[in-house]
């Protein structure tokens, strides 16, 4: 693909095909994501768009060896530029120094001649210019032009009427061959700088493709083996299958450590600088390096799988989700080619059929500004014959000044830089739509349990009421039904002290309120309800006033309460309390303080989370919100107008993750948490909550001074090439010069968004 012309085009070849659902393509990756039902094949997607000129292929899910075979074309594709660069510029010089008689007078013999100079422009045609050409007429055949069509359609025009000239001297036209010279030169100097400036955008993308280790050395099972071990490509690692890694190596797949200690390097997936100690029991990751030991490992998780599969997908996909803001610029890229051949043909015919007289007047007057070398043509030519080449030369300035690529890189090249730059530091953001809701954003709501708290509670408090009952052995026989963070500090106090769980059936959770089960105690298996005060209320244990007044004084230090009965009658409460994140107070504060509204939605008790937020410095609070009530509380905030984000980690917190405007999960949470959030932190850190609002800020910043300026280049430069400051003003544009403007373009949109990088680094540190 060439330009935003070439991204609609493409998105119409395969919306069209039937089953096709929609398609998304990116200009930079060049990967087309496409939406369709079961019975669609990719490869008959691939062929249709070879056949329109788009040479394609399926990826499989794996995506590694498209990835190499994708690298070895595009290395081989940046040689072949740079060879028709450096063939370009040596026919530019060689033009160059055959027209310095123009300025100083010295006649070279041989350089400058005509005839010389008209083999210079069909030899820019002909070697280096040709791929330009044979594109741009391909494209206009198949009814989908791009820039080189633009490119192509000046050049030819150029080399074509200087050649009418000189073959016809009697028409009085002026020859300028150096024109298609030049215009290939500029323009092929503009592409190999772009094609640079998108490596260095894509180099984070590329280094996490590169983290994945092509082979593993199998070991056999168990402690005494005796096996050597085995290299086996990557792709026959099976789950179960112990796996050997020495010092210095990158780690193959995802794993537990059960034999060996040693640090680990995982700054690449996570940020974190600093090496992690792995010891057996302990998780690893693949493509991070292990430092110090040898270790082996139990294959835990293998190909799409494996987190580093899941952060180039992420990393991927963000490349596929467009900003709403690219709306615009698609519209209009997608007429952009046939818009621009119309003005040039509205130019040619304006200046032809009445720029005569206008062009007579400025050559009366002398207060004319020229931006190439027209001074000759303008005193020497007939004013008929000078209107006539004046006219077709302001046509082929308006085709080759006019770029849509700039309109097609802005938005793909800061998404592709803003998300290297998130996927280096732990923060993965999964599209331009996202950036652009974190622009709008004005509202953050916190989860409680394992977002704003470490996740792990413990029991502080013990108040018996029923003496003679073993509080904490009933609760801990109870909880032990659940995975909810409460019963796992409560199993966790009685395993500390020792206390034997009893047997119990028929467990039953409801979320939000409490548990229960049937406990074998006294030789019978009687009711055992744990939960809040009004849900055994409602199951009739009475609860003394005494008892509320006590448990309110506990909720009001922040801490969370569990009434505990034994059939219908209150045995005792029991309070847990979760640590507060580190970075927790200074998160909120930097969040307030870069005008944003902090919310806290907890099923806790209105004492309890009000404690919780004065601590960190919260004012709204949201509490005793059933799981399934906090989407309707976000549908709320949202209905007052607020733009609003939902940071969590739960089951619990997937709707409302779904609901807000911007869902953000800590990598610590749960997948289906994950997989509905917007923004995945990896570090687990709240802290870059405030990262990833930052970065996905700076990332829409730039895009949307990649479009402004791609909208005001054309905007300002069309009008201009086309001669409409030429009467005021004598502001001429040689096509020359337009190609020259045309090249700078797209190559300061992508210089733009790598910028990014610099300027993000400098605002954090």
């Amino acid at each position: 693909m060439k330009c935003a012309g070439c991204v609609s085009a493409v998105e119409q070849q395969l919306t069209q095909y039937p089953g096709v659902l929609s398609a998304t393509v990116n200009l930079v990756t060049e990967l087309a994501t496409v939406a369709c039902e079961p019975s669609v094949d990719p490869a008959s997607l691939a062929e249709r768009l070879t056949e329109s000129g788009f040479p394609s292929q399926p990826r499989s899910s794996a995506g590694q060896p498209e990835f190499v075979d994708l690298a070895e074309r595009r290395s081989q594709e940046h040689q072949q530029q740079n060879q028709r660069l450096a063939i370009a510029i040596l026919l530019l010089v060689l033009s160059t120094i055959g027209h310095l008689n123009q300025f100083t007078g010295v006649v070279i013999p041989g350089l400058s001649n005509i005839w010389f100079h008209c083999g210079l422009a069909a030899a820019a045609l002909l070697f280096p210019g040709r791929s330009m050409v044979v594109d741009g007429w391909r494209g206009l055949r198949r009814n989908a032009p791009n820039m080189n069509t633009l490119v192509s359609l000046g050049t030819i025009s150029a080399f074509a009427a200087s050649l009418v000239a000189l073959l016809f001297p009697q028409l009085g036209w002026e020859c300028f061959f150096d024109e298609p010279v030049m215009l290939v030169g500029f323009i092929l100097l503009g592409r190999t700088l772009e094609q640079r400036a998108r490596g260095r955008a894509a180099s984070a993308l590329h280094a996490l493709f590169a983290l994945q280790p092509q082979s593993a050395r199998r070991i056999e099972q168990g402690a005494g083996a005796t096996q050597a071990p085995i290299d086996v490509p990557i792709a026959e690692v099976r789950l179960g299958e112990w796996l050997q890694v020495l010092p210095g190596e990158k780690i193959p797949v995802d794993g537990e450590v059960v034999a060996g200690q040693t640090t680990v390097d995982e700054s690449m997936l996570t940020g974190e600088p600093l090496p992690v100690q792995k010891q057996p029991g302990d998780d690893v990751a693949a493509g991070t390096l292990n430092q110090s030991g040898a270790i082996a490992l139990r294959v835990t998780r293998i190909g799409q799988d494996t987190t580093l599969a899941q952060i180039i997908g992420l990393v991927e996909a963000a490349q596929a989700r467009k900003a709403p803001i690219q709306t615009l610029a698609d519209t209009v890229a997608g007429y952009f080619t046939y818009g621009v051949m119309a003005i040039a043909t509205l130019t040619f015919c304006f200046w032809f059929l009445i720029g005569t007289h206008v062009w007579a007047e400025v050559v009366m007057q002398s207060n004319y500004a020229l931006l190439g070398a027209e001074h000759a043509m303008m005193h020497s030519a007939e004013p008929h014959s000078s209107s006539q080449l004046l006219s077709l030369k302001l046509a082929i300035a308006v085709l080759v000044i006019a770029c849509p690529c700039a309109l097609g890189l802005a938005t793909p090249t800061a998404i592709l830089v803003g998300s290297g730059i998130g996927a280096e530091r732990g923060l993965l953001i999964r599209g331009g739509d996202v950036l652009e809701q974190v622009h709008h954003l004005d509202t953050i709501v916190f989860d409680k349990t394992g977002t704003l708290t470490a996740g792990q509670p413990i029991v502080t408090d013990s108040l018996v009421v029923q003496t003679g009952v073993p509080l904490l052995q009933l609760a801990a026989s109870v909880e032990r039904g659940t995975r909810h963070p409460l019963a796992q500090a409560i199993t966790q106090a009685a395993r500390q002290q020792a206390v034997p769980e009893l047997a119990a059936q028929d467990f039953y959770t409801e979320a939000g309120f409490g548990v229960s089960a049937n406990v074998l105690w006294e030789g019978t298996y009687q009711p055992v309800l744990l939960g809040t005060a009004a849900w055994l209320e409602q199951h009739q244990v009475k609860i003394e006033q005494t008892v509320h007044a006590q448990a309110a004084d506990l909720a009001a230090q922040g801490k969370t309460v569990v009434y505990v009965a034994l059939a219908s009658s209150l045995v005792g409460l029991l309070a847990v309390t979760d640590v507060l994140r580190a970075d927790a107070k200074a998160t909120v504060a930097t969040l307030k303080g870069m005008g944003l509204r902090v919310v806290l939605l907890t099923g806790d008790r209105h004492a309890t989370a009000h404690a919780i937020a004065a601590e960190v410095g919260i004012d709204s609070v949201l509490a005793e919100v059933l799981p399934q009530g906090k989407a309707a509380k976000i549908a709320q905030l949202q209905a007052q107008g607020q733009c609003v984000a939902m940071v969590g980690d739960g089951i619990n917190d997937a709707p409302a993750l779904a609901q807000a405007d911007i869902g953000i999960a800590l990598k610590s949470g749960t997948e289906v948490a994950i997989e509905t959030a917007g923004i995945v932190l990896m570090r687990d850190r709240l802290s870059d909550v405030v990262e990833s609002i930052r970065l996905s800020r700076a990332t829409f910043r730039k895009i949307r001074q990649n479009l402004f300026w791609a909208f005001a280049y054309n905007l300002l430069g069309i009008p201009i090439a086309a001669g409409v400051l030429l009467p005021s003003l004598g502001l001429l544009l040689s096509p020359a010069a337009a190609g020259a403007l045309m090249a700078f373009s797209s190559v300061s949109v992508v210089s733009n968004s790598l910028l990014l990088r610099h300027s993000f680094s400098s605002s954090q540190g």
